[in-house]
């Protein structure tokens, strides 16, 4: 899995370049994840790992309390998860997750890039069952063998652990996301989560040529300019 996920990492970088476009992503995500499962970081594990994520990309103080206090009043905007599906440059695989306050209009958006780029939209379940839907979690650690006893202890299902010199990544399904992080909590004490995130992991790769590549990464800067983008997952190499 650490093959892929450095793909993605590098891929990902790929998509932050405008500073402005990393923080409306961060708050957009905060204030959902905040709304709808409470604004207290210290209950909302979920809550925790965002404002720990956008804090590592230099998201301004300021722009995390906003978005918190903007989910603890009445009202404000309704915000709905829309995940599209298909097919990119070279026979790719790609998942588009999105967080819109207008379905009709974002799909229009997305259905848009892949036109223009000679791509297909497919339904659902067109792109997702060649990924993993995985929790990734690494932190500082040398000792494996503890960390993967106790999240056995804790009844965790692990995909699989790894230790690159003194950091160690626990991939689990994204089910498991809660339950494995309150079990490192609970053996480590306050760790700082290095990578803290629930992703798409592609279980194999699609190469693509010279021509394919430029033609990908016009559709991913098409994708990464919408608003209500949130991330792009694909098994391109290049």
């Amino acid at each position: 899995m650490g093959r892929a996920y450095q793909n993605r990492k590098e891929s990902m970088a790929k998509t932050s370049d405008a500073k402005a476009k990393v923080y409306s992503k961060y708050g957009r995500e905060i204030y959902v994840c905040a709304k709808s499962s409470g604004t207290d970081p210290s209950g909302n594990l979920a809550l925790r790992g965002l404002i720990d994520r956008a804090k590592k990309d230099q998201v301004p103080t300021h722009v995390i309390e906003k978005a918190i206090a903007k989910a603890q009043g009445a009202g404000g905007e309704d915000f709905s998860v829309a995940r599209y599906e298909g097919f990119g440059p070279g026979g790719s695989m790609v998942i588009i997750d999105c967080l819109t306050d207008n379905p009709n209009r974002t799909f229009g958006d997305v259905r848009q890039c892949f036109t223009k780029t000679k791509c297909k939209i497919g339904s659902q379940g067109t792109a997702s069952h060649m990924f993993d839907h995985a929790c990734i979690l690494a932190f500082q650690g040398d000792d494996e063998e503890a960390v993967l006893e106790a999240l056995l202890e804790a009844d965790v299902d692990v995909s699989d652990i790894e230790k690159d010199a003194d950091k160690i990544t626990v991939f689990a399904p994204n089910t498991e996301y809660f339950k494995a992080k309150q079990a490192l909590l609970d053996t480590l004490g306050e760790i700082e989560f290095e990578v803290d995130e629930i992703q798409f992991l592609p279980k194999s790769t699609t190469p693509l040529g010279a021509e394919d590549a430029e033609m990908f990464e016009k559709f991913l800067d098409m994708l990464n300019d919408l608003d209500d983008v949130q991330n792009v997952y694909h098994d391109a190499e290049y």
